[in-house]
Order: structure tokens, then C-alpha cells, then sequence
């Protein structure tokens, strides 16, 4: 990774139902100065209810749970990448699941990145800042006017 690119903070919407995985994920986030807010939601369907609040911050990043009451990480995925206003947002999964089914169904839903608990927390940051590193590449800056 390129060391001269400007790391920036992200405003971070984590769906997640563990609290203590919540907790230390969102401790990993702003310990590292990689998110500037947290949002929270314990299902997709508050996450759904977040996103569509106009008075909430668009994140610039989702950490998504695949298993949850109500409307899991799967559901929520495919129906993030189906919406028009949502679709740009990209996606980190962090889940217990590892089986080949969900990472390809996560992929396939065009999650962006994919990693599996118990978290190392490099690899996730890792994964946050690889996908930083992407956009910050492909972004077109639009043209100063003086």
C-alpha cells in the first residue's frame, strides 16, 4: 500500500447483534483513527431504517453481520446492492460463518470484503484500508475552480 495516500476517517454504520463484538470493533475503528462516527444497528432492519433516515449521515462504509434476528446480513446485503441511493456504499462482512456458500453468496451480492470471526483485528483493518486504497485510486477528483 502506497504510505503517501492520505489515510481518511470514515463515518462507519456497524450491523452487528453482539454487543461485545460491536464493542470491540468500534474500538478497533476510532482507536486507529480510521472511523470519525459510529452508527449502530442490531439487524438489517434497522440498518434499513438508518440508511433511509434523512437526518442520519450517509456512511461511507457498512461492517455487516451475516447472522441476525429479523432481517440477516444476507437479505440486507442484497437488498443494499439492489438500491440505487445505497449500492455505492461498500461493504465489509465480519462474521462467524466461514463456509465456502456464504463467502461466495457475500461476493456474489458484491460485498467488498469478507472476514471471518474471531476477528484479527489487522486483517480487518487491513480490509478497511485496502478498500480505502481503491477508491482513493479510481476516484475522479472534480476540477478546482479558481
Amino acid at each position: 500500500m502506497n504510505s503517501l495516500l492520505p489515510q481518511r476517517a470514515y463515518h462507519v454504520l456497524l450491523v452487528e447483534d453482539d454487543a461485545a463484538d460491536a464493542l470491540l470493533i468500534e474500538e478497533a475503528l476510532t482507536d486507529r483513527g480510521i472511523a470519525r462516527a459510529i452508527g449502530r444497528a442490531d439487524d438489517g432492519v434497522e440498518a434499513l431504517e438508518y440508511l433511509r433516515d434523512a437526518s442520519n449521515p450517509r456512511p461511507d462504509l457498512i461492517v455487516l453481520d451475516l447472522n441476525m434476528p429479523r432481517m440477516n446480513g444476507r437479505e440486507l446485503l442484497g437488498v443494499l446492492k439492489q438500491d440505487a441511493e445505497l449500492r455505492s456504499i461498500p461493504v465489509v462482512v465480519l462474521t462467524t460463518s466461514s463456509t465456502p456458500d456464504d463467502v461466495s453468496a457475500a461476493y456474489q451480492r458484491h460485498a467488498n470484503a469478507y472476514v471471518t470471526k474471531p476477528v484479527n483485528l489487522d486483517d480487518f483493518l487491513e480490509s478497511v484500508r485496502s478498500i480505502d486504497q481503491f477508491f482513493l485510486e479510481t476516484a475522479t477528483v472534480p476540477l478546482q475552480e479558481d
